[in-house]
């Protein structure tokens, strides 16, 4: 994908998130338990990435759709708190700080699951913004 805008992303700041108040909770639930997690943990983007992830192994309809939802929850729980950890819409959010990976990993579950329902300008938006945020993020999750 060609860039066809400046990266207004490519700037000198580094967004770190925290760690992930559900992070235990999904290691010891496991896939099963992912919905339980979520209840719980709303404001996790790795569990509704998890739960996106899962749905999108599955190629029907209704999982795409199931997928995008979370996808979507994840994406916007995740912009909610990288703003309340200093990110003003620009700089990096690197892939290689674990708990970014949440949010990165919607993104991505976001543009798969948008490109299945055939909102093609919503999935080459997150996937240029994933790459944006994170070359190495995209380089790993586009696998």
């Amino acid at each position: 994908m060609t860039e066809t805008h400046p990266n207004l992303l490519a700037t000198a700041v580094r967004v770190e998130l925290p760690s992930d108040p559900a992070f235990d909770a999904i290691r010891e639930a496991g896939k099963d338990g992912f919905l339980e997690v979520a209840a719980r943990y709303p404001e996790s983007s790795l569990v509704w990435a998890l739960l996106a992830e899962a749905c999108l192994r599955d190629d029907r309809l209704e999982m795409s759709i199931s997928a995008y939802a979370y996808a979507r929850t994840g994406y916007h729980r995740g912009l909610d708190a990288l703003r309340r950890n200093g990110w003003k819409g620009s700089g990096q959010i690197p892939w290689e700080h674990v708990p970014n990976r949440g949010f990165l990993r919607c993104l991505w579950a976001l543009s798969v699951a948008a490109g299945r329902i055939g909102e093609v300008e919503e999935q080459q938006r997150c996937a240029q913004f994933l790459r944006d945020s994170s070359e190495e993020a995209y380089r790993a999750l586009a696998q």
